[in-house]
């Protein structure tokens, strides 16, 4: 028996862009120390590839972007720069003192690998509104790390956020053994979001074999942020064919 996919609503067509996440260029520099790889030459060679944004998450461990490394390359984005983290102090004074297109709010807590879940926007709804408000007197475009759970979707819209970024670990963790009840779920997050007139990003997972299905399903998919899958891949097209490529899949 076919699936059927969650009917997605009639939207205007969406040119969705890609920001590079450039962290594992930084872990790669890190393991030897000193510059090189360059991570500001990288952010820009990235730029003149076709990237359409520049994303770094400053850890506080620093075990890949530095703060360092923000306010080196912040001067140097021609596009959009999108900074993640968690919303402590630290990160909001980067925040404050770069102003960046976007600020990627991510409920990560000390230690852990990599963002593997999204907010609860109830539990966390005073700290986010707070947070959110902040930005919003800077100019600073607000999104946050989101699973597909319609209500966490709904109480995000209640806090005033611009965009949601989707978690899409799931679904690529589930994109070859059933693409299309690995993408449904995502379709009826995005719908919900259009419902609360919420923007769309997604991340985490993405690559040149599920990104493409994904674009062609979601609606209003505005950016996607993708680090470690485009990296992997430079290493054997190269840095400037693999942008590329993935700009090839969000057609």
């Amino acid at each position: 028996m076919i699936q059927q996919l969650p009917t997605i609503p009639k939207v205007v067509d969406t040119q969705t862009k890609l920001s590079v996440n450039i962290n594992k260029i930084a872990t790669i520099r890190n393991a030897r120390g000193g510059t090189h790889p360059n991570v500001s030459q990288a952010a820009i060679d990235c730029e003149v590839f076709g990237a359409d944004g520049i994303t770094v998450h400053p850890r506080p461990d620093e075990r890949h972007i530095t703060k360092n490394d923000v306010y080196a390359i912040a001067p140097l984005i021609t596009t959009e720069f999108n900074i993640e983290g968690y919303p402590n102090e630290r990160f909001m004074k980067i925040i404050e003192e770069i102003k960046p297109k976007q600020a990627t709010l991510v409920p990560d807590p000390p230690g852990v690998l990599t963002s593997n879940a999204g907010w609860d926007t109830k539990v966390n709804a005073d700290q986010l509104k707070e947070v959110i408000d902040q930005l919003k007197t800077w100019g600073v475009r607000s999104s946050i790390f989101i699973e597909t759970d319609e209500e966490m979707i709904e109480g995000a819209a209640k806090l005033g956020v611009d965009r949601i970024e989707l978690y899409t670990g799931p679904y690529a963790e589930g994109f070859h053994e059933d693409k299309a009840k690995a993408i449904a779920p995502f379709i009826a997050a995005a719908n919900k979001a259009i419902e609360c007139d919420l923007g769309i990003n997604a991340g985490h997972d993405l690559n040149l074999e599920n990104l493409n299905y994904f674009k062609k399903n979601i609606p209003n998919l505005l950016e996607v942020s993708i680090g470690h899958a485009l990296i992997s891949d430079a290493l054997y097209h190269g840095l400037e064919n693999t942008i590329m490529l993935y700009k090839a899949h969000l057609l």
